[in-house]
């Protein structure tokens, strides 16, 4: 799965049975039941890149030192005494580490991201 190899993944394109479930810890699912799938695509000492998706629903996180594009979806992303990001297809974010958010899902979310340790 994980591979320094050139090579394309159609991210956009993959059926969400290419990709692994993850599911969200009980804990974090502030509303609807969210299916939440993920496909890792490299992993060092460096950097992780993976596909993410969440299903439409509301969930909280405390996030990793990431940027990500979202390829599919809408959603609103609240962090905590922070700005309030409105997010779809297209658009780059990032957010350092620690940061808290609150996503609201309105159309399932499918994206692209780079997480650095």
């Amino acid at each position: 799965m994980f591979s320094a190899e050139p090579r394309v993944i159609p991210a956009s394109r993959l059926r969400d049975s290419e990709l692994d479930p993850a599911p969200l810890d009980p804990a974090t699912i502030l509303s609807g039941a969210p299916e939440v799938f993920h496909k890792g695509i490299y992993e060092g000492d460096d950097m992780t890149i993976g596909i993410w998706q969440h299903g439409v629903g509301t969930s909280s996180d405390v996030e990793a030192d990431e940027v990500f594009i979202v390829l599919s979806g809408r959603a609103t992303i609240e962090i905590h005494d922070g700005p309030t990001l409105e997010v779809g297809p297209g658009d780059v974010c990032s957010y350092p580490p620690g940061v808290v958010s609150t996503w609201t899902v309105h159309e399932t979310l499918r994206k692209v991201y780079v997480v650095r340790p």
